[in-house]
């Protein structure tokens, strides 16, 4: 369990909070992961498509020992046992669940980028993952990433849940 690790989680389909909470679950089930911390649960509007409910977030910090290949492998398969099924980019889902940080890692890869490369441009992303994780530096921009979740328009749009 040696690597640190932020993940974030959302869902606008069906019981959007069991949604999270059933994939927060699957996780905490998993030996080779231990969740440290979790986000509060944050109400946020759709990007992208714009035309559908609106999200339950949150971001989580973990210690696992897996590869990032695997973690993604494990997430993917945990966002499909929940019934995600593949439709529109950005459109409905039951559950997504992103890698935004690995480490201090930075990859490029066709099927995983980390640090997720969209992420410092969204609100849903950043102020969950700035609650957990304010005085973490993005290893892209130097900036902590509460320095980077209070620079962005449109906080107004966020609505803590629970």
């Amino acid at each position: 369990m040696n690597h640190e690790v932020y993940l974030a989680l959302g869902s606008n389909m069906g019981d959007r909070i069991e949604n999270v909470r059933s994939a927060l679950d699957a996780l905490n089930d998993r030996a080779d992961i231990n969740i440290i911390a979790r986000s509060s649960l944050y109400e946020t509007e759709p990007v992208g498509v714009t035309e559908q409910a609106e999200f339950i977030n949150a971001a989580i910090r973990i210690k696992t020992s897996l590869s990032p290949r695997a973690l993604l492998k494990l997430v993917k398969s945990i966002e499909k046992a929940l019934g995600r099924v593949k439709t529109v980019r950005w459109g409905p889902r039951v559950i997504d669940i992103d890698i935004l940080l690995y480490d201090n890692l930075i990859l490029s890869e066709r099927s995983l980028k980390i640090p997720h490369p969209e992420m410092k441009e969204r609100i849903f992303v950043m102020v969950p993952l700035s609650e957990i994780g304010y005085n973490v530096l993005h290893p892209l921009t130097g900036k902590t990433i509460g320095e980077m979740a209070s620079g962005l328009s449109g906080l107004e749009s966020i609505k803590k849940w629970e």
